[in-house]
Parts: structure tokens; sequence; C-alpha cells
């Protein structure tokens, strides 16, 4: 057991050396949200909220068919959990995911973007409120919402917004390792 305990303390140690390391290469915390809000600002030349509890909203697209409006990023093990919707307005909510989480399993959810989807927030409570869903933490989504709003990384017809090539790469970046 005395092993098993200074087992976890040096890689609980080599973590908190990797978050500080992650800090100061994006200047923000290196929380999965701080994180995601990082990539989609350089991905999606998106200016990020000077603070980060702004309600509402994470940032302002700079350029590209969206420039001016805004954009709440969230990130996700498995974005069929649902998505948190705020009562503050924003007019995009850009959600990064993990894989799908097999049903009945508790697992780490490896730090990966497998897919990305950009929903129109207002479209989006339309549709919600439509179906007379509860709308807030964990609002429940079906998977043809999901589809629809896919941009990365097989978007289909339906999909808001076309990536780059270089957008494409970059966030592939974050997918799954290749073994």
């Amino acid at each position: 057991m005395t092993e098993t305990l200074h087992q976890l303390a040096a890689l609980l140690q080599a973590r908190d050396d990797l978050d500080v390391r992650i800090a100061a290469l994006t200047g923000r915390s290196a929380r999965p949200g701080d994180i995601g809000e990082f990539i989609a600002a350089q991905v999606f030349d998106i200016e990020l909220a000077g603070n980060a509890v702004q309600a509402g909203y994470d940032g302002i697209f700079r350029s590209g068919p969206l420039a001016g409006r805004t954009v709440n990023v969230k990130i996700y093990g498995d974005a069929f959990a649902g998505l948190d919707i705020s009562p503050h307005p924003c007019h995009f909510y850009l959600v990064f995911s993990g894989p799908p989480r097999p049903l009945g399993t508790v697992r780490h959810h490896r730090w990966q973007i497998s897919a990305a989807y950009l929903f129109d927030s207002r479209r989006l409570l339309e549709t919600l409120t439509g179906r007379g869903v509860k709308i807030g933490i964990a609002t429940s989504l079906r998977k043809v919402d999901l589809e629809a709003a896919r941009i990365f990384p097989n978007p289909t017809a339906a999909s808001p917004l076309r990536l780059t090539p270089e957008q494409t790469a970059l966030l592939s970046l974050f997918g799954a390792p290749i073994t």
C-alpha cells in the first residue's frame, strides 16, 4: 500500500508539472475548458473574452463567415451526454467531443477531439423547445442534432460551416493517437 501511495504522489507531481507547462503555453489554466477555448481561438480565429468566466460566451469570431458573432466553446469527453446551455445569449455553441463512451462503462476519457460540432444557438433552442426538451445543464440532444451540427471530422450536407484543410489538420492533432 505504501508503494502505491508513492507511485500516486509521483504521478500527481508529474501531472502538476505538465499542467504548469500547459498553462504557460496557453496563458490560461490547464482545465479542459480553458484548453478547449485556447484551441478554438487558434483554429477558428476567435478573440477570447478577457474574463475567463464571462457569462454567455467565450469569444467572438474575428474572421470568416462567422466574423463578429459570439461563441460559447464546450469540450466534453462525450457530447452524446448532453450540452450545457446557458441562459445567457450567444450566437453559436462550438462543441469539441471525445469518442462516445460505451454504455455502462466508467473510465477515463483520453484528452482528445474526435468530433467538433457548431450549433446556431437560436435554431437549436427552437428545435429543442419545440420537442419539449428541458434547457439547461446536460440538455439532451438527439443523434440527428449532433450529425446536423458536425463540422469535424466528416461534415454532412447540413453542416453549418466548412472547415479549411488547415483547420481540419489542426483539429486532427488532437485526435486519437496513432498506434
